[in-house]
């Protein structure tokens, strides 16, 4: 190192780039490969002598492409490596060496003209930079921030890299992104605690506050040029549902791009950072940029698309006072924009626009009736617009205006006639006049979120019955004529019609809950007249046509009637809580109709949702339920277990759905189980063993967490040892099949309750597992001890006897402290070869849950990082 460092000069002259090359790259291995301090030092040293010879004209000097990009990769490479302050100094003179170049060259400003118009030499060069100054700064930025000398060459970095971020080009974008969120969030975190970030002080800079303050003052100018990034290139949030296509037309979004998605993500946090840390400028600059979209200065789809979704990300983030004053101005100006701006499209964009701000500031809505009915009311004006995505837009951001401030509108507020909720039903059928049924039903669920806030009794029952006299009417006439001639329950207009009706009272059942009671008592009787009529169609049209005529439209369509109604029902059910005697009224009348139906049904009639249906009812009426028990198992349960064991694969929705039945019964009905016959009893732990063998999640949890709860209901019963005595070891040897299964890994969690319960509950079983009459032992645990042992060195022949016997007693050893019997379990199976010592994020997955939580509470303790239309529905006192 010492001799190519003497010859630099030399080598650099007459090498034609070859022998640098070389050189770089040896410097570099050896950088990256030595522990050695004076053989870094000297690598260093060698490094910057060859630097100090590149030519100034070096950057855009096509003979000398190859070199600067290696020149810069090498550079890129040393930053991200760690060698201590004093190595850390000399790379930081190599720093501002390269600085003082490529300023010569290239100022800051001209960036992303440079690399639009750049070779593509030139654009991989700009890249490079891009990689450099992320990973320089990342490592190094402290050691700038401590002399006046570097400080200069700090700023012009940071200025490149703000030049950079403007590149057209996603992937440079994403480097400069990931860089801008890592630094903002550390000068936040500073800022935040108020607590001295670097031991000394800033040198240079005014010398009064602690050093947060001085970072800050230093960053001031960095900082704002950052939020305008940010506001200028926000990426597209998940609610906006319009986008201009290759053609340049305004259209309906049709699939969501995840990378977009997580990019929103990102520059949101970093935006609501940059907020906290000015929001007098972020407000500045949003309000400007504004101004200069109604003077049509700065007007475009794409600028104001970008100024508005980032007035939406900062949601939250400033105090109320700051956020109304801000809010009075930025919805003024988008309401004014739309009235001046003429053309379609257009108006599209600027619909699009005010839709996503107000449907992201519920507290500023609230706070302003006037403000909340003049938004309200433009949303029905959109409603009527026919331009792509704008309806569904329109209805959406209703919805969750709505499920913010619903209170709002059952109040009659000063200066009004009546409550909103009342001027509204009046006009229902004008205003959902042009929209589609999906929109339809969108609108219904809003308004019935609006009558549930409503806490008189009348009243709400009088919204209700105006809220539904449109679908009501409709359904009454449909069912007048049944009454005349049942064919006409067989005209495909009328089935349409019927599952319209049915998805609408779904939807106001969703957002009404147990005050939907008297509509579905109206139409109750009727439901299920039809469900019958419509099932024994579909029976007979199979019967007739074969398993070809499962699949036709006409039965589908027929199938699809069947199925709203019964999510109609499980919707009400689970909604109507702390109305037990509900579950009496409707149970009864169900039996025949829904559940002699599917048991009399070919298994490709069966709707799974009768299923889904009575496990609800069992959930919520749980004990009360005991009686009728029998008769669902009878009904489901041998039929449908014929349809989902032949394999792994049919009927994937009556399998989660017949488990989740199941684990109600086992849950809420235990009593149930412990009637039934020994050979009926069998088949229950039988197909509870075929649920977690699936590969399919749900499946397998659903299937775990039951068998779960039964190991620990039989325990507490008096049936406890004849249980064990039976089941014990089929299912220990069950368990152990799928947890020592890398394609069970999900269902570690469980699978080790599982285990940790068998081992457990041998102490206080009173009769022995094993055979009597052939062998004797001390104790069960001996018992499962030897019998564990000989199980898994069968499966693990690749263990030897003292391994396995190790994990075994170590296994019994700690089977009452969790933790330690989960990481017993751990390290056993990435001994036995089955798990890589890699990929075993499932075996963690608690540990990750609780760092999720962590996160999130970290998150919600900075106003706006969870944005306040996610968070709970309106407040108690507005």
């Amino acid at each position: 190192m010492a001799i190519l460092k003497l010859l630099s000069e030399e080598i650099f002259d007459f090498s034609r780039g070859e022998m640098t090359r070389l050189i770089h790259e040896l410097c570099l291995y050896v950088l990256s490969a030595t522990q050695s301090s004076e053989l870094i030092r000297a690598t260093l040293a060698t490094l910057h002598a060859f630097l100090s010879w590149i030519p100034v004209g070096f950057i855009f000097e096509s003979p000398m492409a190859a070199y600067r990009n290696l020149t810069l990769q090498c550079l890129t490479e040393v930053a991200a490596l760690q060698f201590g302050d004093f190595y850390n100094v000399q790379y930081v003179k190599m720093y501002t060496f390269f600085m003082l170049q490529l300023q010569a060259i290239l100022p800051p400003g001209t960036i992303p003209n440079a690399y639009a118009n750049g070779s593509n030499e030139e654009q991989a060069f700009i890249q490079n930079l891009a990689l450099f100054f992320t990973a320089f700064f990342k490592n190094h930025i402290r050691i700038l921030e401590a002399s006046a000398e570097n400080r200069a060459a700090l700023l012009v970095g940071l200025e490149y890299l703000i030049g950079i971020s403007y590149v057209d080009d996603t992937e440079v974008f994403k480097v400069c992104l990931d860089y801008w969120n890592v630094f903002v969030l550390e000068l936040f975190e500073a800022h935040n605690q108020m607590e001295p970030a670097i031991p000394a002080m800033i040198p240079g800079v005014d010398g009064t506050g602690t050093a947060v303050h001085q970072r800050r003052q230093l960053y001031a100018s960095p900082l704002s040029k950052l939020r305008m990034l940010m506001i200028c290139r926000m990426a597209k949030p998940e609610e906006v549902l319009i986008v201009e296509d290759e053609n340049g037309n305004i259209v309906r979004e049709t699939m969501k791009d995840n990378d977009v998605l997580v990019q929103y993500k990102i520059m949101r946090e970093t935006l609501i950072y940059l907020s906290h840390l000015d929001h007098e400028d972020t407000e500045q600059q949003m309000l400007k940029k504004l101004t200069k979209q109604l003077n049509g200065e700065d007007w475009s789809w794409n600028n104001l698309n970008t100024l508005c979704w980032a007035i939406g990300s900062i949601s939250g983030s400033m105090v109320e006072e700051q956020e109304n004053r801000f809010l009075v101005m930025v919805i003024r100006d988008l309401l004014n924009l739309c009235e001046i701006t003429k053309g379609k499209d257009n108006k599209a964009v600027i619909a699009s626009n005010i839709m996503y701000v107000v449907g992201q500031y519920p507290r500023f809505l609230r706070a302003h009736w006037k403000f909340l009915k003049t938004v309200v009311n433009k949303l029905f004006e959109f409603m009527h617009e026919m331009h792509p995505g704008v309806q569904d837009m329109a209805c959406d951001t209703f919805l969750k205006i709505v499920q913010k401030c619903k209170r709002k509108f059952v109040t009659q507020q000063v200066g009004e006639n009546e409550p909103f909720v009342s001027e509204l039903l009046t006009n229902l059928a004008t205003t959902i006049l042009d929209l589609e049924p999906h929109q339809i039903h969108t609108f219904y669920e809003s308004v019935g979120h609006m009558i549930q806030a409503e806490s008189d009794n009348t009243k709400r029952d009088e919204y209700l019955k105006r809220l539904m006299s449109l679908p009501n009417q409709k359904w009454a006439e449909i069912i007048g004529q049944a009454g005349q001639s049942i064919d006409i329950l067989k005209n495909q207009d009328v089935i349409r019609s019927v599952l319209n009706i049915l998805q609408t009272n779904t939807s106001v059942a969703t957002s009404l809950g147990p005050h939907f009671f008297p509509q579905i008592s109206l139409i109750f009787l009727d439901m299920l007249t039809v469900y019958r009529m419509y099932s024994e169609l579909v029976s007979s049209t199979i019967a007739e046509g074969g398993p070809y005529a499962s699949k036709s439209s006409f039965v589908k369509l027929l199938r699809s009637i069947k199925r709203e109604t019964l999510k109609l029902i499980e919707t009400f059910v689970d909604k109507a809580e702390d109305l037990p005697h509900l579950g009496k009224q409707f149970v009864p009348p169900m039996m025949d109709p829904i559940l002699g139906d599917y048991a009399r049904n070919v298994p490709d009639a069966r709707e799974s949702e009768v299923l889904s249906l009575f496990a609800t009812i069992i959930n919520k009426y749980k004990a009360e339920m005991l009686d009728d028990v029998p008769r669902i198992f009878e009904a489901v349960f041998q039929c449908t277990l014929e349809m989902i064991t032949k394999n792994f694969e049919d009927y994937p929705e009556h399998r989660l759905k017949f488990f989740s039945l199941l684990r109600a019964i086992g849950t809420h009905c235990f009593k149930a189980l412990i009637q039934l016959s020994s050979q009926q009893l069998k088949l229950v732990i039988d197909s509870i063993n075929w649920a977690f063998r699936h590969t399919e999640r749900n499946i397998a949890e659903t299937g775990l967490s039951l068998l779960l709860e039964i190991l620990k209901n039989f325990q507490a019963s008096e049936f406890t040892n004849q249980f064990y005595k039976t089941y014990f070891l089929t299912i220990e040897q069950e368990i152990f099949a799928v947890l020592t299964d890398s394609f069970h890994k999900p269902g570690f969690k469980l699978h080790v309750l599982v285990l940790q319960h068998l081992f457990c509950v041998v102490d206080g079983l009173t009769e022995p597992l094993w055979d009597a009459s052939t062998v004797s032992y001390p104790s069960n645990a001996m018992f499962v001890r030897d019998y564990t042992i000989k199980l898994l060195g069968a499966s693990f022949p690749n263990m030897t006897a003292a391994e396995v016997t190790k994990f075994v007693d170590g296994l019994l050893g700690s089977r009452h402290d969790l933790p330690s019997f989960k990481n017993h379990i751990r390290d056993f199976l990435v001994q036995s070869k089955e798990f890589s010592a890699q990929d075993n994020k499932d075996l963690y997955a608690e540990e990750a849950a609780v760092q999720r939580e962590k996160e999130r509470q970290r998150m919600l303790a900075i106003p706006g990082l969870i944005a306040p239309s996610e968070l709970q529905d309106e407040m108690v006192d507005s």
